[in-house]
């Protein structure tokens, strides 16, 4: 059993927040402080992120697997922000007994765009990838613009998300192209269509990576996932629109 970094704040219904490809819980860590006035909120580093030790592949059957010997809970609502809302559905597919609810933040259950499904470009992710290899930092840094571009406050939004990403070393290559792996490969659709527990989906309509009409194509595979557009948001509306998310995830957890 690998050891994850966590930290746990405020009392009550458990929340497990769950964060996206090569971050770490520190980009929580407000927002989570803001949620723990009313809910019990665990931030997790991921494996191979932030102060987490890594894992020898980096899939989703293992890091699943991972955040079910760790979380102290018998069941939470599990929060998954991009890549963390394909963690956290495949939570729900192999571990569903600790799962009471879901929320999708800025997710996808199937990330690469596909003949009949809205999604980020196959060949942007296969950029990303091959640029890892030669320049890990600058595809970091390029990665952090497109989820903050099109936001009036861009430099602003970039230089926060720089500073949080600096906390901790980035993960390792290995790590790294798993999780874009996982992205490129995963088709969670399945899944999210044979959920029997509540679902809410939180989506940004100037987000760059996750194309707004995925909530329509949501509802279309599982008519009673709640689906919230942020307008103006991007891939980050839990920083850029704060109010607005805690907002729809305080009614989504009350009603749990």
């Amino acid at each position: 059993m690998i050891k994850l970094h966590q930290q746990t704040y405020g009392q009550g219904k458990p929340l497990v927040l769950v964060h996206g490809w090569a971050m770490h819980s520190g980009i929580w860590r407000d927002f989570a402080l803001q949620l723990a006035q009313y809910y019990e909120v665990t931030c997790i580093d991921l494996p191979g992120h932030g102060r987490s030790e890594k894992l020898d592949e980096f899939t989703l059957a293992r890091i699943t697997e991972s955040l079910d010997q760790t979380i102290r809970a018998e069941s939470s609502c599990w929060l998954g922000w991009s890549l963390g809302a394909s963690v956290v559905l495949e939570m729900a597919k192999r571990h569903p007994a600790r799962v009471q609810g879901l929320v999708l933040l800025a997710g996808n259950p199937c990330f690469t765009q596909t003949a009949d499904w809205p999604g980020v470009n196959f060949g942007l992710l296969e950029g990303f990838a091959g640029q890892l290899a030669k320049d890990c930092p600058t595809t970091l840094v390029r990665f952090l613009s497109l989820q903050v571009q099109n936001l009036p406050n861009f430099k602003d939004q970039l230089k926060a998300l720089k500073a949080a990403v600096q906390e901790c070393p980035p993960p390792d290559h290995d790590t790294l192209q798993g999780g874009l792996d996982i992205l490129k490969q995963t088709d969670l659709r399945p899944v999210l269509a044979g959920l029997n527990i509540p679902v809410a989906a939180i989506l940004g309509s100037h987000d760059t990576l996750v194309p707004i009409v995925v909530g329509e194509a949501m509802q279309a595979l599982a008519a009673h996932i709640q689906v919230s557009k942020i307008d103006r948001a991007g891939h980050l509306p839990f920083l850029s629109h704060r109010d607005e998310v805690l907002a729809i995830i305080s009614r989504f957890m009350d009603a749990l």
